[in-house]
């Protein structure tokens, strides 16, 4: 029936994506920004116009920048080994040997396993009577303080989003090898390329594009990090672990600061669109092009 629609049944097609993105992105994003306008200080019930106040005492908030800078440990730390570990797993699995599907089972199991779950293991192994301080103990040294050291809080969080993620990217970049001619790898074979340099010529060139979408979906995944921080350490010790997203939460739903939370939302935003720009621009410039 769209042949009478001529050529308006295209923008048809796309009516159920804007109708989602309307109702659960741009309506969200609006109330959102409204709301970082108002100071809720007073009354929760009758809030206050403060204009820029919100946006003027955050950037003078010295915990703002803290949880700024923990977030950018985070991309740090999980993003490069969460971009590289798991191809280097994909081309690993990429070929036939005895077992390869239970070995995709079980790389892929933490991906299914519910965060919460995850976190609750993961902080019965950090305890300070855990099985990872008796192993710590078993090779004579001192008990650590994986969850109650600021020095360590927060790597020890960063490893359980590693934990997760490594199988979920393995299968993406498994996808886009199946792509790859395999005649390339037998011209490599016969020249006499070894492992490291078959995949760097060929490997890699070809999957570019997956490692630019999974560079981008980690690097958001990790600023957009929350429950692994909520179960496990609550943002300390001492805000050591605390990123910008459990702030948000903490300063909108603890303190009922509504303003400032939506000031820091907002902020979040132009971060996450600017690595996006950044992945469009560095990576995927040509298919942009007129």
């Amino acid at each position: 029936m769209f042949k009478y629609y001529g050529k308006y049944a295209p923008y048809l097609f796309l009516l159920p994506a804007i109708a989602v993105l309307t109702v659960f992105f741009f309506i969200p994003f609006f109330q959102t920004f409204g709301l970082s306008f108002l100071d809720y200080s007073a009354s929760i019930y009758k809030p206050e116009f403060a204009g820029f106040d919100n946006y003027i005492n955050l950037l003078r908030n010295p915990i703002f920048y803290k949880v700024m800078f923990n977030t950018f440990i985070y991309l740090v730390a999980a993003v490069p080994v969460l971009v590289i570990f798991p191809l280097f797993l994909a081309i690993l699995i990429n070929r036939k040997i005895r077992g390869i599907t239970l070995y995709k089972i079980l790389i892929y199991l933490p991906v299914i396993v519910s965060i919460v779950v995850a976190a609750i293991a993961f902080k019965w192994l950090y305890a300070e009577q855990g099985i990872l301080n008796y192993l710590v103990g078993e090779a004579g040294f001192s008990p650590i303080g994986w969850l109650t050291d600021p020095k360590y809080a927060i790597y020890s969080v960063i490893l359980v989003t590693i934990w997760k993620g490594i199988g979920y990217y393995m299968i993406i970049y498994l996808a886009a090898l199946m792509s790859v001619p395999k005649e390339l790898y037998e011209a490599c074979d016969i020249d006499g390329a070894d492992f490291l340099t078959k995949h760097l010529t060929v490997t890699v060139p070809h999957v570019m594009p997956t490692i630019a979408l999974v560079s981008t979906i980690s690097a958001i995944s990790a600023m957009k990090v929350f429950a692994e921080i909520y179960v496990m350490t609550k943002g300390g010790p001492l805000n050591s672990s605390k990123t910008i997203v459990y702030y948000i939460y903490e300063r909108a739903f603890e303190n009922l600061d509504l303003g400032f939370a939506s000031a820091m939302a907002v902020i979040l935003l132009i971060i996450v669109m600017i690595f996006s720009v950044i992945n469009i621009f560095c990576f995927e410039r040509n298919k942009y092009q007129i």
